[in-house]
């Protein structure tokens, strides 16, 4: 539900359970996973008030499994195995997404910032073998997509530490202890592991 005309609360967030067993494992997880978005949105425009067009827009993330994973990680990536999360921008490296002119009377539709995937599976392996509560890291994934989406990387050494230092405040201000803090980490174990398809 969209609740303004600008910044993060403009922005409808869809979450849809696709496969895996989310709902049973973690209670509430469309909530959880609106909660982590939103607040990636809002803490990136605290950093970046450009960060979104102005406007009403919308953005879709996919809980799956690492069947599904697998064959967009595949098909985007060239790379034939399942990953933890993929983010998929829609608007350009400015910000914007296609510039047309509409007839007089007519209405911008909201603009798409992108959608994320998230595989199931592999999330639950990873919050196992790093010893962190599942819910914590869905969080910290979508916090990592939606950053992603906002043109945040971690390609170069300085944009990884720029992206981690933001996903570690935001983690912080919702009680979530720092990921990267033993090393491990969406960037750290696979430097290409979520890296954004294009």
């Amino acid at each position: 539900m969209t609740m303004g005309t600008a910044g993060p609360e403009a922005l409808e967030i869809i979450v849809e359970v696709e496969a895996g067993d989310w709902e049973a494992t973690i209670p509430g997880v469309a909530d959880l996973v609106t909660a982590a978005a939103r607040r990636a949105l809002r803490q990136a425009l605290a950093v970046d008030a450009d960060a979104l067009p102005d406007g009403e827009g919308e953005v879709s993330i996919l809980l799956s499994d690492n069947a599904a994973v697998r064959v967009l990680n595949h098909q985007y990536r060239g790379k034939d195995k399942p990953t933890n999360v993929l983010s998929f921008p829609m608007l350009d490296e400015d910000g914007e997404g296609d510039d047309f002119e509409l007839p007089e009377g007519m209405e911008r539709p909201p603009y798409l910032l992108g959608d994320i995937i998230l595989a199931y599976e592999t999330l639950m392996t990873e919050a196992a073998e790093q010893g962190k509560p599942v819910a914590n890291h869905l969080t910290h994934l979508v916090i990592h997509g939606v950053l992603h989406l906002l043109g945040y990387d971690h390609i170069e050494d300085a944009e990884a530490e720029t992206m981690e230092r933001l996903e570690t405040a935001i983690l912080a201000d919702m009680g979530i202890a720092d990921p990267y803090r033993d090393g491990a980490g969406p960037t750290r174990e696979d430097p290409q592991s979520e890296e954004t398809p294009h």
